[in-house]
């Protein structure tokens, strides 16, 4: 039996548009020709697989569906949501449906991840396909490239060719997730592989409530053009749950499948930044580069409401103490050690770290060592233009 993909497709986005709630949602982010919703599509277009189910709800209806024409994916079905409650609901209301049989393997898939290597995926996908029964479920942990504070963890114990998940770890500070990740703790990728009959008995078991309100509104909804309309009455009785709290923090036969794969959600700035360094070759342009007395900077990526940016400040390079009415910035270094001013404050940063520049602040970037610093940067705001600078101090004459 094939594998049913189920993309879960709710986001918001709110992580990185906390000021503003017209942007886009992460899943539909146009990055350069392709999004994260498109690049989840792609990923299940493989014989393993069935054709997919994706749960969202009626705001992003319009964006699926020209997706699913852009690719050329023709057989699906859509669960809407009336409401949002978390990740629970969603995951139970998208499997109890008609279309997938009571034994057939699920594999849940968040919109919103990069995954760079979906052959090692597959491969492990179909090895642990014949460990799934009507109880257990997998998994899917990363193994971290480095130390976070955004992602939750899991440890586990080898017992019979299996890992045995023994506990979970909810986004641990930096010290705590430097031990974890000495004890072989992986991230929680957000990716689940169990059986249609599995999931509904650990709902039985573990939340009646919501099995008995998402089954109907199931029932009770309205099917029309390969979409359900769920039942709003009934779905607005489930308490907005995690699936991880809901489920996995209760039952005891959650196995892993470990993964060392190139993986992100770019659920932060500095994920995307990270995204952008490492794909500089496919957005740089000559015409791009611009030349200014303190160094140079490279536009790579105009997006929707934002900018990305490569910063080249030379030594003893001083970059004019200013403003931005209409922007705010994300800067992460990618090399040097620059010194920082952000209002009254003044502080050096270092590799990989990561500066937040709100809308109104007065700031300024100085490079007082022999070694060029470089900058990736990220605009957010309605206006991206060289003009929305307001300069109160400039050792090249160019204060307004």
């Amino acid at each position: 039996m094939k594998i049913r993909p189920v993309i879960l497709c709710g986001g918001a986005g709110t992580r990185l548009w906390p000021d503003n709630k017209k942007y886009q949602a992460k899943q539909f982010i146009d990055f350069g020709g392709w999004t994260l919703f498109g690049r989840t599509l792609e990923r299940i277009k493989n014989p393993i697989f069935d054709y997919p189910i994706i749960s969202t709800n009626l705001k992003y209806l319009k964006d699926i569906q020209k997706h699913l024409e852009n690719k050329r994916i023709k057989k699906y079905k859509i669960v809407l949501e009336p409401a949002k409650k978390n990740t629970a609901p969603a995951i139970l209301t998208s499997t109890i449906i008609k279309e997938i049989p009571d034994k057939q393997p699920v594999i849940f898939l968040s919109s919103d991840h990069l995954i760079e290597n979906n052959g090692k995926l597959n491969f492990e996908i179909k090895r642990h396909k014949k460990f799934l029964n009507d109880r257990n479920i997998f998994i899917f942990g990363i193994k971290p490239k480095s130390i976070s504070d955004q992602f939750g963890y899991f440890i586990t114990r080898r017992i019979k060719n299996l890992n045995q998940v023994s506990r979970f770890i909810e986004k641990p500070n930096s010290a705590k997730a430097k031990k974890i990740v000495e004890k072989g703790g992986y991230w929680n990728s957000g990716m689940f592989f169990l059986r249609k009959d599995s999931l509904i008995n650990n709902f039985k078991k573990y939340q009646k409530r919501i099995y008995k309100n998402s089954l109907l509104a199931v029932n009770k909804g309205k099917y029309k053009n390969n979409i359900y309309y769920l039942n709003k009455t009934a779905f607005i009785k489930n308490p907005s749950k995690s699936f991880d709290y809901a489920i996995l923090e209760k039952t005891k036969k959650i196995n892993a499948i470990k993964l060392d794969i190139k993986w992100s959600d770019l659920g932060s700035w500095k994920e995307i930044l990270l995204m952008f360094k490492k794909n500089k070759k496919k957005y740089f342009k000559k015409k791009n580069i611009f030349y200014r007395p303190w160094g140079s900077y490279t536009n790579l990526y105009n997006g929707n409401n934002f900018l990305i940016k490569e910063l080249n400040v030379k030594s003893k390079g001083v970059l004019s103490l200013q403003k931005h009415f209409h922007r705010s910035e994300h800067w992460l270094i990618t090399q040097g050690v620059p010194k920082i001013t952000l209002n009254k404050k003044s502080f050096s940063k270092k590799l990989n770290e990561t500066i937040f520049i709100p809308k109104g602040a007065i700031h300024r970037i100085q490079n007082p060592y022999k070694k060029t610093v470089k900058i990736m940067e990220a605009q957010l705001g309605s206006i991206l233009k060289e003009t929305d600078i307001v300069r109160y101090e400039d050792i090249y004459g160019r204060v307004n």
